[in-house]
């Protein structure tokens, strides 16, 4: 036994670790060549189509619909034709059955969304397969619970369905934001009219065989595909009831000005500039893991990214020390294998405004760090990225970026900190990183953002809601906050 321990401590330590390709099998997922518009429990041929590709190889992937004035308007109708007959005076237990069954089939068929989710997203399989399958599946649960309950959600109060909901949805989280919103609204009786994102609609219309598969009722849910103008159309239609957009700023504050004196209902959740604020107290291996999965995630493709990272000075130099060498770990390549951890950028437009922010970062006197990486020849890739010697004014510190790009300034005193991280005219999350609990109580009372994590980062559950303020959005998503928005309350006063 001592010779062999002998032989084994004359073994030579590996140079470097390397991992052999894992790719997760496209097999599991059938696309048809060609897809319509899903309305009224049947697909509408399109007079409009467009290519829809795969970012991590630019291929086509299937043709899908531009959809037209005259499409959104037979879905509106389709959708008031179900709320009105049937749905919105069908039991709250009733319609948990529909919702039960939904999320069961997507629990059954996580694998073929994982798979279909990184291949039009570009988002490594392992996030699509532990992330968002999971969490698309326990918000269908949850307000499946929530569907005969209302009246006690809602003590002392009338709840009933607003009608129509519109919802448009973004690109960097396509089957999970289709949960947050499809499922608290169907819980309520409300009918919906959704559009996908127009780079990642395939998901989306994946889902639409889970409604045949749940025998959800035709016309409860219509899925219209399309770019801005479809969702303008949307937006516009007299006939819905509510609008619920995730999405950029930009868009939501032309959506808010489109709606104002109309009395349609909104909700928006926009954009954000999340800071990550580390104290000299805190632990800071798990901090760094912890800056890692708030930055790079989804290849910062989050609205609540912890994209500027305050550091406490006494311990700014180890920490970029520490961060830095996490980032040499990184793999960045296809999204399919399962040894990925930063995959494509979703589209060649997103990728040229995070070289065009990132070089200005450069011009304006930022250090930047990159880790060395070889990215594929095709398709849309960067490279993890970190910045130092950042100054507040930089746009890197103020423009949401929404790529893998990290911003590194510091602080002194809780109080300059709460100051430098409320300085952004967003409030969607931030991170608090520290062993006082009292410490985390202060910061948190005084951080103007709607979600704000502890000794952890990009952490949801669909019991707990989710928001911003300023030019973040307002309204909530998940928990007991996000059915509200999709109920009106006969009190006697007209609410």
């Amino acid at each position: 036994m001592a010779e062999l321990d002998r032989k084994r401590g004359h073994a030579p330590a590996p140079k470097e670790w390397t991992y052999a390709p894992a790719p997760e099998s496209r097999d599991v997922v059938r696309l048809e060549e060609r897809y319509g518009n899903f309305v009224g429990g049947e697909w509408r041929e399109p007079a409009e189509t467009y290519a829809t590709i795969s970012p991590s190889s630019e291929e086509p992937l299937a043709t899908v619909a531009q959809g037209t004035a005259a499409d959104v308007d037979a879905a509106v109708a389709a959708a008031r034709d179900a709320f009105a007959n049937g749905w919105s005076a069908l039991s709250g237990s009733e319609r948990a059955k529909y919702l039960f069954r939904i999320a069961r089939i997507l629990q059954e068929r996580s694998r073929e969304f994982a798979v279909l989710e990184s291949l039009n997203g570009g988002k490594p399989i392992k996030e699509s397969r532990d992330v968002d399958l999971p969490l698309a599946a326990a918000h269908f649960f949850y307000y499946a619970g929530w569907a005969d309950k209302l009246e006690y959600a809602f003590p002392s109060r009338r709840p009933a369905p607003v009608g129509v909901a519109g919802q448009i949805i973004p690109w960097n989280f396509p089957l999970l934001m289709l949960a947050w919103k499809v499922a608290p609204a169907l819980a309520c009786g409300n009918t919906v009219v959704l559009k996908p994102a127009e780079t990642t609609p395939l998901t989306a219309l994946l889902f639409c065989d889970v409604l045949r598969q749940a025998e959800l009722p035709a016309g409860v849910v219509n899925i219209v595909t399309g770019d801005g103008r479809t969702g303008a159309a949307l937006v516009d239609h007299p006939g819905v009831d509510k609008i619920a957009f995730t999405g950029s700023t930009e868009v939501g504050k032309a959506i808010q000005r489109q709606l104002a004196g109309s009395g349609k209902r909104l909700t928006l959740e926009l954009g954000g500039k999340a800071a990550n604020i580390v104290f000299d107290d805190a632990a800071l291996d798990q901090a760094v893991e912890g800056i890692v999965n708030g930055i790079y995630f989804n290849q910062g493709h989050v609205c609540c990214a912890g994209s500027r990272l305050f550091v406490q000075e006494s311990i700014h130099e180890p920490l970029v020390e520490k961060l830095k060498r996490r980032l040499t770990t990184l793999r960045v390549g296809d999204p399919l294998d399962k040894n990925t951890d930063v995959g494509a950028i979703n589209s060649s437009m997103q990728l040229e405004k995070i070289r065009s922010l990132v070089q200005s970062g450069v011009e304006e006197g930022a250090e930047i760090y990159q880790p060395p990486c070889r990215l594929p020849e095709k398709g849309y890739w960067f490279a993890p990225t970190v910045f130092t010697n950042v100054a507040q004014s930089y746009r890197i510190a103020q423009e949401e970026i929404f790529g893998p790009v990290l911003s590194v300034l510091t602080f002194r005193t809780p109080d300059e900190a709460v100051e430098k991280a409320n300085n952004t005219p967003y409030g969607l999350s931030a991170g608090i990183w520290t062993e006082k609990g009292s410490r985390i109580l202060w910061m948190a009372q005084r951080m103007r953002a709607g979600v704000v994590w502890a000794n952890t980062f990009n952490r949801f559950d669909p019991t707990s809601p989710f928001g911003g303020y300023k030019e973040s959005g307002f309204g909530r998503e998940g928990g007991l906050h996000g059915l509200e928005p999709y109920l009106r309350f006969d009190d006697g006063d007209g609410s």
